[in-house]
């Protein structure tokens, strides 16, 4: 050890380890949430040719612990996150320098709005909600399909 160096940084080869089958690996650089994001625009930008990765990649999602949780919103983006899992892994491991990072597609349940079109069914959807106007409809003999 040299005194001179004791006020400089450490330089990368300092910063690797060696473990216990002698192999070298670099120190976990704790991530910020806002770096974490600029990386990942750089890696959505660099995937805008294919038109449904950068889509996926445009998502919310949320960091803690080191675990990335993508907000998935259709069953068909799983397959598509797990194509694109490796690079994505890779790319954010030697560009934020923590080889501990994880990143997992969670499947939200999108709630969609049934559209009614026939008179039948506005009328159904409407007696739903006021259970009365079948009611009305007996007494007054009315056909609401007409």
């Amino acid at each position: 050890m040299n005194l001179g160096n004791i006020l400089k940084s450490p330089s990368k080869e300092e910063q690797k380890k060696e473990d216990k089958n002698g192999i070298t690996t670099k120190k976990d650089v704790p991530v910020s949430e806002e770096k974490l994001r600029m990386v990942w625009s750089e890696f959505a930008e660099s995937r805008k040719s294919q038109m449904a990765e950068y889509h996926l990649l445009k998502q919310e999602f949320s960091f803690e612990n080191n675990i990335l949780s993508l907000m998935l919103t259709n069953p068909i983006e799983e397959p598509l996150l797990a194509s694109i899992k490796p690079d994505l892994m890779t790319y954010l491991r030697e560009k934020l320098n923590n080889n501990s990072l994880q990143v997992q597609g969670i499947l939200q349940e999108v709630q969609t709005r049934r559209i009614v079109y026939t008179n039948k069914e506005k009328f159904e959807h409407l007696a739903e909600k006021n259970p009365l106007i079948k009611e009305l409809r007996d007494r007054l003999g009315l056909d609401p399909d007409f």
